[in-house]
């Protein structure tokens, strides 16, 4: 056997409050982390695994042996095992062997990992990221100083892997180093204020466009080393641009190296399938009412605050977190204690991650991807909401494409279409997206949506757009948009960039540079955006023209 040595990082606090849910920066703790013990060299290792007869590491270092390097479970039966290999260095690639109850052993990646092999390849790497020097102090000082006062909030949404690809014969994506010299010049040329960008955390399946997460707490290796991606977020910030990460609490897939199963039991899951399985996208849905699991979940969250300076986190598929039904036939979920189709426990989740999240950085925004009429989604946790900062204004989007889909001489009998969100546009705090769920699997693009001849198809876009920037509310506008892609998106591929070539694509994308540097000028189209005080009707009723006109106030 191998050395090993005892030696732990956990505090018996540590471990009080992470049994209880309330640990915060488990990160700091579990996983690998580069020490030097006693003058040697090496990697303290700690994983939870309460079920597991044995746990041990095997990587590189010692030629993948499954036994030779022992970790210890601790005295406090909190079901985490340790231990100190020395020699274990940076770059030194490792998976877990774990001897479940039933005997059986699993290899199981380090679920809070700083790095990950490139897929398809599926081990952990050790990784000491602390010496990364970040270039964005008065970045977060004006964040902080600005996170108070009305300010434009106009968001490009990226998937990074297709927005633009090299154009040899490999069609390989760009890094995250090309992307701050190709990417971030192109946000700020158009003027957006925000990037949002689709999970960028590790996942093994390149069609769930990163929404089926395995390392939850490592940057795709796809496109570089965390340090390159910390180089990219330092690039939209030193271009006065902010950075929202999307973040997937809802679910993770079935991959043997991730977390179902994790030890032989379902640790990360729930028991019963009619709880912990998810029909439409087939993976595993979180036991948010186990502690550690909330400790795992928060401290993610906490994360990409911390170490990589994300400003905001636009939370993936909430409604299929608050609705035990979400999905499901009569006899196919569990009602809560009350007999309710509410998740308590998701609920309850959801709130902790806002009050802490908000604690620790106030200045950075949380944003709910929400299809349903839920109550107080962006009211504070004590006025009974879930704490978010904004919402996704799902009615609005829906009813603006179906209108703008219909050809004019129609509009007429469905002039309702545009003038009902403003029923309901400040019970929330919108935000109108134009994602890219809207231009996939079929839907077409928002230029094939447009009816009419070419001349009508650009100048019904145009006209939408100018409708949503003039909008109460915050904007989301998915790439490729911006300048009218003829085509729906494709993961596979890159954006269409020859459009612009074009005379009737390169207005679009005038366009879309004037509107964001129209709401950037007057503080009527930001000051009031949540607030029934920025926004007046003149006339919604001139349904044979189809014209609606509306004014929108600034002011304190």
């Amino acid at each position: 056997m191998a050395t090993v040595l005892n030696f732990s990082l956990l505090t018996d606090f540590d471990v009080s409050l992470f049994v209880t849910g309330k640990h915060f920066r488990i990160y700091e703790k579990l996983g690998s982390h580069l020490l030097t013990v006693d003058g040697v060299s090496g990697t303290y290792f700690a994983v939870w695994a309460p079920t597991a007869q044995g746990v041990c590491v095997m990587g590189s270092f010692n030629n993948w042996h499954r036994s030779s390097h022992a970790l210890s479970p601790r005295w406090d039966s909190s079901g985490i095992w340790e231990g100190f290999v020395p020699g274990v260095g940076h770059g030194s690639v490792y998976k877990y062997s774990i001897t479940t109850a039933k005997g059986l052993v699993v290899d199981r990646s380090d679920l809070y990992a700083r790095r990950c092999e490139t897929p398809p390849l599926t081990a952990s790497v050790v990784w000491e990221g602390g010496n990364y020097a970040w270039r964005d102090d008065a970045w977060l000082a004006t964040r902080l100083e600005r996170s108070s006062k009305p300010q434009p909030f106009n968001v490009y949404e990226v998937h990074l892997g297709s927005w633009r690809r090299h154009s040899d014969d490999s069609k390989r994506s760009y890094s995250y180093r090309e992307l701050a010299d190709t990417l971030v010049p192109y946000v700020r040329d158009l003027g957006f204020t925000h990037v949002e960008l689709m999970p960028m955390m590790e996942h093994p399946y390149e069609p769930s466009w990163g929404y089926q997460l395995t390392g939850f707490y490592a940057p795709t290796s796809r496109f570089g080393t965390p340090e390159d991606f910390k180089f990219l977020v330092d690039a939209f910030h030193e271009a006065g641009i902010g950075v929202i990460l999307d973040w997937v609490p809802s679910h993770f897939p079935t991959d043997a190296h991730g977390l179902g199963e994790y030890d032989g039991s379902r640790l990360y899951e729930h028991e019963d399938p009619r709880q912990g399985y998810h029909p439409d996208w087939k993976s595993l849905i979180f036991n948010y009412g186990r502690p550690e699991v909330r400790s795992f979940l928060i401290s993610n969250a906490m994360f990409w605050a911390d170490h990589f300076h994300a400003d905001g986190l636009r939370v993936d598929a909430v409604a299929s977190m608050l609705y035990l039904d979400y999905s499901r036939k009569e006899g196919e979920w569990l009602p809560n204690m009350y007999g309710g189709k509410e998740n308590l426990e998701a609920i309850s989740l959801l709130r902790e991650f806002n009050t802490a999240l908000h604690a620790s950085f106030p200045d950075v925004v949380t944003i709910d991807e929400e299809s349903t009429a839920w109550f107080g989604v962006s009211k504070p946790v004590h006025e009974g909401g879930l704490g978010f900062d904004q919402k996704w204004m799902m009615g609005w989007m829906h009813d603006t494409l179906r209108y703008f889909a219909r050809e004019s001489l129609y509009r007429q009998y469905h002039q309702d279409e545009v003038s009902f969100s403003i029923i309901y546009a400040f019970s929330e705090r919108f935000m109108l997206p134009f994602s890219h769920d809207e231009v996939v699997h079929g839907k077409g693009s928002l230029l094939g949506k447009m009816p009419g001849d070419e001349w009508q198809r650009f100048a019904n876009l145009r006209l939408m757009l100018g409708y949503m920037f003039t909008h109460p509310g915050t904007r989301l506008l998915f790439m490729g948009c911006e300048f009218g892609q003829y085509r729906e998106w494709a993961f596979e591929g890159s954006l269409d960039w020859n459009l612009l070539d074009f005379p009737l694509h390169l207005g679009v994308q005038s366009l879309v540079r004037d509107l964001n540097d129209l709401t950037k000028k007057y503080p009527a189209l930001y000051h009031h955006a949540f607030s029934h005080e920025g926004f007046e009707w003149i006339a919604l009723n001139d349904r044979k023209n189809a014209v609606i006109t509306y004014l929108r106030k600034g002011g304190a």
